[in-house]
């Protein structure tokens, strides 16, 4: 360790965000305080977090109240407001979208020579709920939604959901349901990405079965009254994983949705194997003009054993012009019930796509169904990268060969 315990190297790590660097150089010895600050104003939670979680003892009350005061007065000015202070530079500023961590993303803004992220409001949530600060309920919603919709993954809301979830008290949690009656849509929005993240921690936390209870009785009504496809389809999307008695009538209900994203949702709402009523409304979304309606169709009849004329629309699936779409199909089909002539022949067929993948299933496929022409298609599937470790579609020649040539 060279310059202070590092504390050069520690600065140059935490301006450049290299959150693996910085946590190494604490662990060998730096000095995270004398960087936190620095590291508050240059809004990345993630380097904050790697700083804090270093120390063994709690910051005395003026440090922390200090780094309070810098977070959210870099977050009411917004990053390239107060870069503009500090520099005094005038002209358009160079933003980008960079991952903070791992998932999370933010916008990285340059100006006059200086590089933040515009992260602080994450900061602060984590540094009001790290110091128990109990922040209200609306002003973390205000954090959450103030880069409206497409920003989805952004720091600042997935800090202030994450907050929210902790808390885990029936008070937050209506307060923060109460905005799913809220005018804007971001706000609603992210009141079903906080039940989603709700329902996954369902059964790992304390009274699990009272929130279950409150989604159930909450989810129905909401999808009944939404008029915003986007917030309606992650309301279907709710409705759908928590298996509410009510999904098969909603799917059947917006089957017909102006919005794509409404329709992709619906294939999946319904039981399987699909009855006769749904197989006739999962096989229109089949014949959908959005692609990605059609590919989730696809998923679901892929695996249904269909008749006449039902079949006719996954082998027009198999043979789209969308490479999505065909990928989707002969993925579900490969591993559904239908053995017919008819989807082993387009099974056969596919072993000509240019998409590898493509290849693969419809190979995989034709293992699985037994077919003679096995050993030839996974030939012509050609050699697979690394990706395909932990894929169990390369393991179908092997198993054909166990069953079909015992002596071989």
């Amino acid at each position: 360790m060279t310059e202070r315990d590092g504390l050069s190297e520690l600065c140059v790590a935490v301006a450049a965000y290299a959150v693996e660097t910085v946590e190494a150089l604490v662990a060998a010895g730096a000095d995270p305080d004398r960087v936190l600050l620095r590291a508050v104003e240059g809004g990345s939670p993630a380097v904050v977090s790697a700083l804090l979680d270093a120390r063994s003892e709690p910051l005395p009350e003026g440090e922390r109240d200090r780094l309070l005061v810098a977070a959210r007065w870099w977050y009411e000015r917004g990053a390239e407001g107060e870069l503009r202070r500090l520099t005094g530079a005038e002209g358009p500023a160079d933003a980008r979208w960079v991952r903070d961590g791992t998932e999370d993303r933010v916008e990285e803004v340059t100006l006059g020579g200086r590089t933040v992220r515009g992260g602080h409001g994450a900061v602060l949530t984590q540094l009001e709920w790290r110091y128990r600060i109990l922040t209200p309920v609306g002003e973390l919603m205000a954090r959450a939604v103030r880069y409206g919709e497409g920003a989805e993954e952004h720091v600042d809301r997935s800090a202030a959901r994450w907050v929210l979830l902790l808390r885990r008290s029936a008070e937050t949690w209506r307060e923060v349901v109460a905005y799913h009656r809220h005018p804007s849509p971001a706000h609603r929005a992210f009141v079903a990405d906080f039940l989603a993240l709700d329902a996954l921690m369902s059964g790992v936390t304390p009274h699990h079965r009272w929130y279950e209870k409150r989604r159930a009785e909450l989810l129905p009504g909401w999808a009944d009254t939404e008029r915003d496809g986007g917030v309606l389809a992650l309301v279907l999307r709710l409705v759908t994983e928590e298996g509410l008695p009510q999904a098969r009538e909603l799917g059947l209900r917006y089957a017909g949705h102006p919005d794509p994203r409404v329709r992709s949702r619906v294939p999946w709402m319904f039981d399987r194997p699909l009855d006769p009523e749904t197989v006739r409304a999962v096989c229109g979304l089949g014949r959908d003009p959005d692609a990605g309606v059609r590919a989730e169709a696809a998923g679901v009849l892929g695996g249904e054993e269909l008749g006449e004329p039902d079949r006719a629309v996954l082998l027009a699936l198999l043979r789209d012009a969308d490479p999505e779409v065909r990928n989707r199909a002969v993925w579900a089909t490969a591993r559904g019930d239908d053995g017919s002539p008819e989807i082993t022949e387009v099974l056969a067929e596919l072993l000509d796509a240019e998409e590898q993948d493509i290849r693969l299933s419809a190979a995989y496929g034709l293992a699985l169904r037994d077919d003679p022409r096995t050993p030839e298609a996974y030939a012509r599937v050609g050699p697979l990268g690394p990706e395909y470790a932990h894929d169990t579609r390369p393991d179908g020649l092997w198993r054909w060969r166990l069953r079909n040539e015992p002596n071989g």
